[in-house]
């Protein structure tokens, strides 16, 4: 489901990093319905308006496959893209994957939770603002004021009926760079 609204990033290439993942790393051929969802994504994301987009289905149904290639195709128009979830441990479970992911395309990405104190903290607030950092991982600390990103493009938000309205408006609107809003992915399991 798309909605339309304000002018968004418009990602017309599909670069290296989308390429690479789909060639060597990705780890099982994409479904019918993956594949027509990645279109989708693919052709609102290059619309120029800011996308915003519920992917809905059930738990193993590769939505987070499906969202990564949209965060790759982020990074390959030169943006960063973060995935917010509600919980630590689903944070963390994403990261997990995506790390596994990410690694072979030589990409950086970090995780950002309650529990990332002190000096860790400091460095990853410091990589995420100068753009060092392409995905960011993390649960409603990603909404915090220290938080600044170098240039969102795209936020994807995990189990999104557990968090408010204003959360997500928080997130959307922290993330407005230039009069151009993120891209909005929103992934929820099947009722």
């Amino acid at each position: 489901q798309q909605g339309r609204g304000r002018a968004g990033h418009r990602f017309e290439s599909v670069g290296n990093c989308l390429k690479r993942f789909y060639d060597e790393v990705l780890p099982f051929p994409l479904t019918e319905a993956q594949k027509r969802v990645v279109r989708e994504i693919r052709r609102d994301m290059g619309s120029g308006a800011s996308m915003n987009r519920l992917v809905q289905g059930d738990v193993g149904s590769g939505k987070t496959l499906v969202a990564f290639m949209a965060m790759l195709l982020a990074v390959d128009n030169g943006f960063q893209a973060a995935l917010m979830a509600p919980t630590e441990i689903l944070a963390q479970q994403h990261a997990r994957s995506l790390a596994e992911w990410t690694e072979p395309l030589g990409l950086r990405m970090g995780l950002l939770t309650g529990s990332v104190k002190g000096s860790a903290r400091k460095t990853l607030l410091a990589e995420l603002a100068d753009g060092s950092l392409n995905l960011l991982v993390g649960t409603h600390a990603l909404i915090e004021d220290p938080v600044l990103f170098h240039n969102l493009g795209l936020a994807v938000v995990d189990e999104q009926h557990r968090f408010g309205v204003a959360q997500r408006l928080a997130l959307r609107s922290k993330m407005t760079a230039g009069g151009q809003e993120p891209h909005l992915l929103m992934m929820t399991a099947t009722p």
